[in-house]
C-alpha cells in the first residue's frame, strides 16, 4: 500500500465542499496519508496578544474551514463507504480559543453578546499531553480533526460550517487515534476533505471553538463495500457511534438512537423494541456541537458493555 504527503498551501486547500473541485492528491484504496493542516481560520502564525490578528493562509473572502483536499480515491463510488482510520494525530504546539465572538441565539441566552469576545491563547505540548493558556490554566490533551467530509452529491459550493449525512463538520471528541469513521460515498472518488484541528473539546463545543489549531494526521483511507450502518458511524476507542445532525435537537437525537438502535438488531440479532430495550442501560446520548447552525447528537455504546 501507498504512502502520501499532503501539506496545507494554496494550491491544496479548499473552503467549501464541492464536488466540482479537482483533486489535489488521488491514492488507492488502503493507502495512508499524512496530512498538515492549518487551524479553521487558516492561521499561519500564532497571534501575538489575544485577539490580535495574525496572517492567515486565505486572507480575502475566507468562506469557510481551511480544509485540506480533495484526496481523491481510486474506485471509490457512490453507494459504498469511505472508511477514515485516524492512526496518528499530533497538535502544532499553539492554538486559540475564542468565546462570545458571534451575535447567535446561544450566545444572547447566555449573557455574552453584545459583549467584547474572550480569547485564550494556549501553548501545546504534544510530548507531555497538555496544553497551558494565558490564563496559567492546563488541560490534558485528546486531539482530533472537527471536520472529516464529502461533498454533497449535489454540484456547486457548500458551505463546510453545517456537518451533513456525509460528514464534515462533526466535532465528536471520540474521533481520536485508533478510531475509524465510516461515511457514505457521494461523489465518484469520494473527494475527502479534512482540517479543524482540535487539541481538546468537550461535548459541545460550547463557545463555537476548541483548542483550535494546526495538526498533523496520519491517515488510512479505504473502501468499506458491505458497512455495518447505511449512515455516518464509527469505531473508536472509546465504542461504537452513531450521529445525527439536524436543525431540530429532538430529530437529531432520534436519528443517532435509531441507527444504534439498527447496529444493536445486527450484533444481537433482535427486533427493534427489544434494540431499544437493550440501549437503556447502556448506550449514552451526548450532545455533539451546538454550534454548526444543525445540532450534532451522538449515541455511543461502549465496549464490553453488553457481555
Amino acid at each position: 500500500m501507498g504512502s502520501h504527503r499532503l501539506d496545507s498551501t494554496l494550491e491544496t486547500v479548499t473552503d467549501v465542499f464541492s464536488r466540482d473541485l479537482p483533486p489535489v492528491l488521488t491514492i488507492d484504496p488502503g493507502d495512508t496519508v499524512t496530512v498538515r493542516t492549518l487551524d479553521a481560520s487558516g492561521h499561519l502564525a500564532r497571534q501575538p496578544a489575544p485577539g490580535v490578528p495574525a496572517p492567515m493562509l486565505l486572507a480575502d473572502g475566507r468562506r469557510g474551514h481551511t480544509l485540506a483536499g480533495p484526496i481523491a480515491v481510486r474506485g471509490a463510488t457512490p453507494g459504498d463507504m469511505l472508511a477514515v482510520r485516524l492512526v496518528s494525530l499530533r497538535p502544532d504546539d499553539w492554538g486559540f480559543t475564542v468565546a462570545a465572538a458571534r451575535d447567535n441565539e446561544l450566545n444572547r441566552k447566555l449573557g455574552v453578546h453584545p459583549g467584547d469576545p474572550a480569547w485564550l491563547l494556549w501553548d501545546v505540548d504534544a510530548d507531555a499531553g497538555t496544553a497551558r493558556n494565558n490564563l496559567g490554566l492546563t488541560v490534558r490533551l485528546a486531539p482530533f480533526l472537527g471536520v472529516i467530509g464529502l461533498p454533497p452529491e449535489e454540484p456547486g459550493d457548500h458551505s463546510t460550517i453545517p456537518p451533513r449525512p456525509c460528514g464534515g463538520n462533526i466535532d465528536c471528541r471520540e474521533l481520536v487515534a485508533g478510531a475509524t469513521l465510516y461515511l457514505p460515498i457521494t461523489v465518484p472518488d469520494a473527494l475527502l476533505c479534512v482540517g479543524d484541528g482540535h487539541g481538546a473539546q468537550g461535548d459541545g463545543e460550547v463557545s463555537g471553538t476548541a483548542i483550535e489549531c494546526g495538526m498533523t494526521t496520519e491517515l488510512l483511507i479505504d473502501i468499506e463495500a458491505e458497512p455495518a450502518l447505511p449512515t455516518a458511524h464509527a469505531m473508536t476507542p472509546a465504542g461504537r457511534i452513531t450521529f445525527g445532525f439536524s436543525a431540530n435537537l429532538n430529530d437529531a437525537m432520534a436519528d443517532a438512537l435509531g441507527a444504534m438502535l439498527t447496529w444493536l438488531q445486527q450484533l444481537y440479532t433482535v427486533d427493534r423494541a427489544t434494540a431499544l430495550a437493550l440501549a437503556s442501560p447502556v448506550v449514552d446520548l451526548r450532545v455533539t456541537q451546538v454550534a454548526n447552525q444543525v445540532w450534532g447528537v451522538h449515541a455511543v455504546l461502549p465496549h464490553n458493555s453488553l457481555g
